[in-house]
This record gives structure tokens, C-alpha cells and sequence, in this order.
């Protein structure tokens, strides 16, 4: 793919996403605003994924596995 028809492809993309979000009837000003709190909300959210979807996969599966009869780590060292 050339420059132009990469050019061409990203305007396309710029296009359909004012098409679907309706924001090509805003005005400069709004659509700036409008994709501002879009992107700030979508980082926020793919941040929270990011810090938070482990924790509590490892939570759910020490769960599950303690329900169906896993082993439980002792909290109680050993001292000999």
C-alpha cells in the first residue's frame, strides 16, 4: 500500500467515525470536546482493564479452586 492509498484509508476510517458518532454536525469546538472526553474515557477504562482484571482473575481462580477441593496455601511457616 502507497502513501496516498494509506492517506486515502485513514480519511475513510476519520470519516466513518464521524458517521457513527454523529459528531459531524458539531462544530469545531464541540467535536475537539467530544473527542477529548472519548479518548479520556476510553484510557481510563482500558487502564482499569489493565490494573484490575488480573487481581481478580487470581482471586476468582483461589476461589474455585478452594470451592472444588484445591489446596490451600498455609499461612503458618514451619519452623524446624
Amino acid at each position: 500500500m502507497d502513501v496516498k492509498g494509506l492517506k486515502e484509508y485513514l480519511a475513510w476510517l476519520y470519516y466513518q467515525y464521524l458517521l457513527v458518532t454523529c459528531s459531524y454536525v458539531l462544530e469545531p469546538w464541540e467535536q475537539s470536546i467530544f473527542n477529548t472526553l472519548l479518548f479520556t474515557m476510553v484510557t481510563m477504562v482500558v487502564y482499569t482493564a489493565y490494573v484490575f482484571i488480573p487481581i481478580h482473575t487470581r482471586l476468582a481462580l483461589e476461589f474455585f479452586s478452594g470451592l472444588f477441593g484445591g489446596q490451600h496455601e498455609s499461612t503458618v511457616a514451619f519452623m524446624s
